[in-house]
């Protein structure tokens, strides 16, 4: 999975804060900053398993606080 990927299912998954520019460097951006609170994170982690067929548990999309962290998890767990 790549940035650009986590880019589209963050905004097909909670839209996109118009204050922010996700298509600039966001890897080390808190979601938080980010305009994603942890709903739009789990629902972003079951659109990661439909799509990719990874699966994050809650308990690991709960601590996962940047874009670059979230991608590494899927990395380890492919």
């Amino acid at each position: 999975m790549t940035i650009d990927d986590l880019r589209r299912i963050l905004t097909e998954c909670a839209g996109a804060d118009e204050n922010v520019d996700l298509h600039g460097d966001i890897r080390d951006t808190p979601f938080a900053d980010l305009g994603y609170d942890s709903l739009a994170l789990m629902e972003t982690a079951s659109r990661i398993k439909q799509e990719f067929g990874i699966e994050i548990s809650d308990e690991e999309i709960a601590v996962v606080e940047t874009p670059r962290l979230l991608l590494d998890l899927v990395a380890k767990t492919a």
